[in-house]
């Protein structure tokens, strides 16, 4: 596998320069959401858009499950992993559901091994479904431009500064090439979500003066290690549990909240960000060696703060919500509705529930053809650095601005990619772990 390329130019970009490529990608899906499906639009006379899934893990089976569920003409004919045994293992269980006779990957369409994307992207598919763990993110995404693939790009998009630039630069090269960029980061395409935030951004509460955003859950998967499995095999299979991989879990799931966070305030980046966080139980070597919980603050120019929690713990409350608190009310953004500061419910949102993770690939696949691909680069780039800064911050004890997050020399690319060794870096500690 190739390192992360690097960007374009030798300028370090600024929160300005991000600002100026970012102001329209709110309502991108949106609009998608209103084209119609024009017959024989795309894919020459057979009206079918090949698949090809790059990740075959729990989350990858569902994209593609939700791929094809979403246009009746998409068809799943590649798959590719690091592991022989989770393309079988997924191929079996996409058989079995309804979708199954759209499921047609036959044997020279299965690649492995750490180059087996480079393969499956030399295949004759159109769009392919990127859900690895998120450290392959960015050279997938160049590599899928580069062959000339529309694209689903599960979130975050990268886990280090040097990922972030080289997929905001990709993200362009796709824009020019009118290939579509579709992000997993899901609630942009939730109608109820996107009626609750349109009531923020167009002053439905007034101006916003603070958000609260919180994602606190259990514990998650963890595969017991086996005695043939290489350091490198065990991580990879368990990936949650190693920044290089995951990002952490503010990354690789607290980026969901801090999404909805930066969609408030109109995806405009913060001056910084102040985070503390750390391992209190989930204490065994097992885990690797991220934190259990974060606790970040961010700060925007106009002197909003926004309060971001999450934690990954057993045996405690759990609590997945955001609060946008304006001057007039305030926004629950999960019951999608507002509150006025008097106590009485100013708008509710009364529109019908959807699929978001459906909803993702029908505007993904409705873009593509009436020839207006959807590109979500930038927003899904922001938040994915706004999440990395978050961690920086905790990781370190010092507050860390968007220039500082966003030009970091820090890169989490390990020396080689075999099946020999890999090292594990020991736990962050505040004060004491330095910022590059």
């Amino acid at each position: 596998m190739d390192h992360h390329a690097s960007p374009s130019g030798s300028q370090q970009p600024s929160r300005r320069d991000f600002l100026k490529t970012s102001t329209a990608a709110v309502t991108t899906g949106a609009l998608a959401a209103n084209l119609a499906l024009p017959a024989g639009a795309f894919a020459g006379e057979t009206n079918t858009l090949k698949v090809g899934l790059i990740g075959c893990g729990n989350r990858g089976a569902g994209a593609a499950k939700d791929a094809l569920k979403a246009d009746p003409n998409a068809k799943l004919v590649a798959m590719a992993d690091t592991f022989g045994d989770k393309i079988e293992q997924k191929l079996g269980h996409l058989k079995k559901e309804k979708i199954a006779d759209r499921v047609d990957v036959a044997e020279d369409m299965k690649f492995v091994g750490f180059d087996a994307y480079k393969q499956l992207l030399e295949t004759d598919v159109d769009v392919v479904l990127l859900t690895t763990p998120p450290h392959f993110r960015p050279m997938h995404l160049q590599a899928a431009v580069d062959a000339g693939k529309h694209i689903f790009a599960e979130k975050p998009v990268a886990v280090d500064g040097p990922g972030v630039r080289a997929v905001l630069e990709t993200c362009k090269q796709a824009k020019q090439k009118n290939l579509s960029v579709v992000s997993g980061l899901c609630w942009r395409y939730h109608y109820g979500k996107r009626a609750a935030l349109d009531q923020v951004l167009n002053g439905g509460i007034g101006e916003v003066v603070s958000i609260q955003c919180t994602y606190n859950t259990g514990e998650l998967w963890h595969n017991e290690r086996q005695p043939q499995w290489s350091d490198m095999e065990w991580q990879i299979r368990n990936w949650l549990y190693f920044t290089w991989l995951s990002g952490d879990h503010i990354v690789e799931q607290h980026v969901h909240s801090i999404d909805k966070m930066a969609w408030a305030m109109g995806d405009e980046p913060p001056v910084k960000a102040t985070g503390v966080g750390g391992r209190s139980v989930r204490t065994d070597p097992k885990f690797g060696h991220v934190f259990d919980h974060f606790s970040t603050v961010y700060e925007y120019a106009n002197g909003v703060k926004g309060f971001c929690s999450t934690r990954q713990q057993n045996g405690c409350d759990k609590d997945v919500s955001d609060h946008v608190m304006g001057t007039r009310g305030v926004c629950d953004v999960f019951k999608h509705k507002t509150v006025g500061h008097d106590g009485k419910t100013m708008w509710k949102f009364k529109g019908g529930n959807n699929n978001m993770y459906v909803t993702e690939h029908e505007e993904m696949f409705a873009g593509i053809r009436s020839g207006n691909p959807i590109n979500n680069g930038e927003y899904m780039t922001r938040s994915t650095l706004l999440a990395i800064m978050g961690r920086m911050s905790a990781y370190t004890g010092k507050s860390i601005t968007w220039e500082q997050a966003l030009n970091s020399k820090e890169n989490l690319t390990p020396p080689r990619y075999d099946w020999i060794s890999m090292d594990i870096p020991p736990v962050a500690v505040p004060g004491v772990t330095q910022f590059s």
